[in-house]
């Protein structure tokens, strides 16, 4: 399974969102309904699945599960 798709997985359990609704264009605040503090909530989740640290810097233009995806290659 590829990072993106865990992620969505991930995203989509946490937030009770039809898996089958997000995908990797998607931008995550509107595909999951969401607000910046539910999306602190979910990067802690992500951090723990995957056992990284994402620092602040690296997300401030992370839009799509695709670029946090990237993100999270990169760790």
């Amino acid at each position: 399974m590829t990072t993106v798709d865990r992620l969505m997985d991930l995203a989509a359990g946490r937030f009770k969102v039809a898996r089958e609704s997000l995908t990797a264009d998607a931008d995550v605040f509107e595909s999951l309904g969401i607000d910046s503090m539910q999306v602190m909530e979910l990067l802690s989740e992500v951090e723990d699945e995957f056992d990284i640290e994402i620092p602040d810097y690296e997300l401030r233009d992370v839009k799509t599960f695709a670029q946090l995806a990237a993100c999270i290659d990169r760790r």
